[in-house]
């Protein structure tokens, strides 16, 4: 073979080698996530009251994370750049796989909608009402008895058929019961009614239970009917920034007075704000899309719970500290409750 031939072949080698590399740089996955500032959506686009359209010339805006599975290039970049983080697959999904993991955040985000509409009915003095079904299955352990039987997204409606209208009830109830003793669970998976007993296993030192995570499913009926869709935002994050723009279309009471209103925080029955992963995130995407004010979930700081917090800061202080870096302009508003950030949005211009 010529010296030439054998340059060319070389070079052919080289270049093949440097395309295999991007490519695999480029496109393998990693078993880690990448968190970035998402977006901040108008929420007028989401609810939909008949005859009770948005009034307000500013807007409410909802700001979520972005998540995507590292490759070997993002995950160098995510390195270099402050804002964005790496987590690590099990810390993300909990170990479940995509498809349960998308069903159990659009549950979250269902869940936290009932809460945001029930909360702005009620402060509206419009008629409203819940409808209890049972205590939808996030996760099911795997010391659970049950866990061949029940799975992610059923819904338990009677324990020893009894029917409980809080997942309080249900937790006393089989909190009373003796680790080993049988427990018959009542549930609905896709409309269809199942029946399984097996025993209860030990949560803590002095407490049986049935080994699953949960939270509340319900359904809300109002007049007039509301139809809010979240599209494809998962989780519970949204709740405050829900409830305030249908109380707004419900109420007509015009809060947003023209300004770019974002933030984040969970919502519970009573209307309490909760804290929330990724505010840091929330923030940045917030000051994008042009927001001059950001609602942010407050807790009073220890040292107890700074050890547990997410980068060791309250929602608040992250909010606060991303915002003087990355957003100085926009004013981060502390609050615990939606009734505070509205008397917040009322007092200030």
């Amino acid at each position: 073979m010529k010296r030439q031939d054998k340059k060319v072949l070389r070079w052919i080698g080289v270049a093949l080698v440097a395309v295999l590399f991007v490519a695999w740089s480029l496109l393998w996955p990693l078993n880690s996530y990448i968190e970035a500032p998402g977006n901040a959506s108008n929420l007028r686009s989401f609810v939909k009251i008949k005859g009770h359209p948005d009034p307000g010339k500013g807007s409410f805006m909802i700001t979520s994370v972005a998540l995507q599975q590292a490759r070997p290039a993002t995950y160098l970049m995510a390195k270099m750049v402050p804002y964005l983080s790496i987590e690590s697959a099990d810390d993300v999904t909990g170990g479940q796989n995509n498809a349960t993991f998308d069903r159990v955040q659009k549950f979250y985000m269902q869940s936290s909608i009932n809460e945001a509409i029930a909360v702005a009915y009620k402060a509206a003095h419009q008629p409203v009402s819940k409808k209890y079904l049972g205590i939808y299955v996030l996760q099911v352990q795997p010391s659970s008895k049950f866990k061949k039987v029940i799975h992610v997204g059923d819904t338990i409606t009677k324990v020893n058929g009894r029917h409980f209208n809080t997942a309080q009830g249900y937790q006393k109830y089989i909190g009373r019961q003796r680790v080993g003793s049988p427990l018959k669970v009542t549930f609905k998976r896709n409309g269809k009614e199942h029946t399984a007993t097996r025993k209860l296993v030990r949560l803590t030192k002095k407490r049986a239970g049935i080994g699953i995570m949960l939270t509340n499913n319900m359904k809300v009926h109002t007049r007039p009917a509301v139809k809010v869709d979240p599209g494809q935002l998962g989780g519970p994050s949204g709740g405050l920034m829900f409830t305030l723009q249908i109380y707004q279309q419900i109420s007509g009471h015009d809060l947003q007075r023209g300004r770019k209103i974002a933030g984040t925080g969970t919502i519970d029955s009573a209307g309490r704000v909760g804290e929330i992963g990724g505010i840091d995130k929330k923030v940045i995407a917030a000051h994008r899309a042009g927001a001059t004010i950001f609602f942010a979930p407050y807790v009073k700081p220890s040292k107890l719970l700074l050890k547990y917090e997410e980068g060791h800061q309250t929602n608040y202080q992250m909010a606060k500290a991303t915002a003087k870096k990355y957003a100085p302009n926009m004013k981060v508003v502390p609050v615990t409750s939606f009734k505070q950030a509205v008397n917040y949005l009322e007092s200030h211009r």
